[in-house]
């Protein structure tokens, strides 16, 4: 892994797309819109859904969102018809004509959502159920950190549940699910098969989607300067990757 001060900004898309076929596979929160002090605050410019579409168009549709987000909760903020996307760590899939790719995804248990949320009651933690996980946040509350960590490897570890930390936040999700394993569907299937794959992240569970691009030939993009990092290159903030895309 690479320290992130010293990744350089990434070639122009447009001069990589003359060379050869490109996918771009973008997070959302911290990549396309700044984070908030919870999930609900951010502000999402009000014509992104059109930009994405264009961008889409510019890359043959080779175009793909992959967020933590549960896809509901993603297309409540930003308008998502027409575009590739995975919610929930890549758990549930869909291609740009909204049809659903995969297996369909596995509900949480009812009942480690309720150790969730009694745990998050006494710890003083925000709770956020999504349909296939779960997430304890305490950006508000960092000196909470410990405690959200070790409620979620308690569930985690009664209900065969994996981890997945990130800014100010832990995850549960069910093993398996990985924004990495959401990059190697995608590029399985037409229009994604063969290009070279991009993938634009901020957070640590970004990494796995990264490595998928390295694996087959391509790279990652790191928004901001979290360390280490498997990203090749780097953008500083939101706006930059506006710029990098043309968005």
């Amino acid at each position: 892994m690479s320290d992130a001060i010293d990744l350089p900004p990434p070639p122009p898309l447009d001069r990589l797309a003359g060379e050869r076929e490109i996918a771009v596979f973008l997070d959302f929160d911290g990549t396309l819109v700044d984070l908030a002090h919870t999930p609900g605050a951010i502000v999402v410019p009000p014509d992104l859904g059109s930009r994405l579409r264009t961008l889409a168009e510019r890359l043959d549709g080779r175009l793909a969102l992959i967020s933590g987000r549960s896809l509901e909760d993603l297309g409540g903020h930003c308008p998502i018809d027409g575009i590739a996307c995975a919610g929930s760590h890549g758990a549930a899939r869909r291609d740009a004509a909204g049809m659903a790719l995969g297996e369909p995804a596995v509900a949480m248990a009812p009942e480690a959502l309720d150790a969730l949320r009694t745990g998050a009651r006494e710890f003083g933690l925000m709770l956020e159920a999504k349909p296939h996980g779960a997430a304890l946040h305490y950006r508000t509350r960092p000196e909470r950190a410990d405690l959200a960590r070790t409620l979620a490897d308690e569930v985690a570890a009664r209900f065969e549940l994996a981890i997945k930390p990130g800014k100010g936040v832990v995850e549960l999700t069910q093993t398996g699910a990985d924004k990495g394993g959401a990059v190697r569907a995608f590029l399985a299937l037409s229009p994604f098969a063969g290009a070279l794959p991009v993938f634009i992240g901020d957070d640590v569970t970004d990494e796995d989607g990264m490595a998928a691009c390295e694996e087959a030939g391509g790279f990652g993009i790191l928004v901001g300067d979290r360390t280490p990092t498997t990203a090749r290159y780097r953008l500083p903030h939101v706006s930059a990757v506006y710029e990098w895309l043309s968005l």
